[in-house]
């Protein structure tokens, strides 16, 4: 690809994980990419695999996402695609879960993302193009036992790119959220947890915390393959509103739409019964 059809990715969280390899896989198809991450020194070497600029950024902090946007568009002159990776993990049962721990898987997961959507949506549509990826997770579609906060925080974003993307695709603006299943990174165990267990949940969160503690380095997701897979979707004439990454994500969304489908049908009567009643 040649370095004037190449387009311009800002990436967020490119110190490890998903945002690491996306970033790298970027750089390797030809393609410019700015790489951020809160240390610049982790993602210093970007700069040596391709045509990288690489920005300090905590993404919740909305001024130094607008800085960040200014930098990158100074520097390249736009920005194509923004892809919000930046994200944390937490596991806990609901009661367990201590409020500040999940007011800040909010400010990262939900409002990090929030912010850097704002930073990139004046430029895109001043020029009437731009994709936004906002990575979730299946966990964003369907609530699992342990990560209950952590699900609540990416079904806040699964919202929020429903409504933007009725807002925005007017201005030729896309909107695609990504929803993985369990990957090969270091979410599992990078993730912070309940400082203090209930033994009633033992057999519920307490058991799903030891499995994704067990899971690490053992996960189906290949991150390599799913970042080719995220560009692939992302230059597609017609990007998907949902992608789905892996068999896990692809079989529980399916669960989850027949399981809907059917309590949808058996109380439809009901439901359709609140309204008032037809005037003659």
């Amino acid at each position: 690809m040649s370095k004037q059809s190449a387009n311009v990715w800002l990436v967020t969280g490119c110190s490890t994980g998903f945002g690491r390899h996306i970033a790298e896989h970027l750089l390797a198809s030809g393609e410019k990419v700015v790489a951020t991450a809160r240390r610049t020194e982790t993602i210093a070497d970007l700069t040596d695999k391709g045509d990288a600029l690489v920005l300090a950024l905590d993404v919740t902090d909305r001024g130094q996402c607008r800085r960040a946007v200014d930098a990158a568009e100074a520097h390249f002159g736009r920005i194509d695609i923004l892809v919000n990776n930046a994200g944390i993990g937490f596991f806990g049962a609901v009661e367990e879960t201590a409020e500040t721990d999940a007011r800040r898987l909010f400010e990262v997961n939900f409002f990090g993302t929030a912010n850097a959507i704002h930073a990139v949506l004046p430029g895109m549509r001043a020029r009437r193009s731009g994709t936004i990826v906002n990575l979730t997770s299946i966990g964003g579609l369907v609530g699992f036992t342990g990560v209950g906060y952590y699900c609540a925080s990416k079904f806040a974003v699964e919202g929020l790119s429903d409504t933007l993307r009725q807002e925005v695709e007017p201005l030729g603006i896309r909107i695609v959220t990504v929803e993985p299943s369990a990957f090969r990174t270091e979410w599992a165990s990078s993730s912070n947890e309940a400082a203090a267990a209930i033994d009633d949940y033992d057999r519920t969160a307490g058991e799903a915390r030891r499995a994704y503690h067990a899971s690490v380095g053992q996960q189906a997701g290949d991150p390599a393959r799913a970042a080719s897979v995220i560009r692939r979707a992302v230059l597609a004439a017609a990007p998907p509103h949902h992608l789905l990454l892996g068999n896990d994500a692809v079989d529980e969304a399916i669960a989850k739409i027949d399981a809907l489908r059917a309590n949808v049908a058996a109380w439809e009567a009901l439901s359709r019964s609140a309204g008032f009643p037809h005037e003659p």
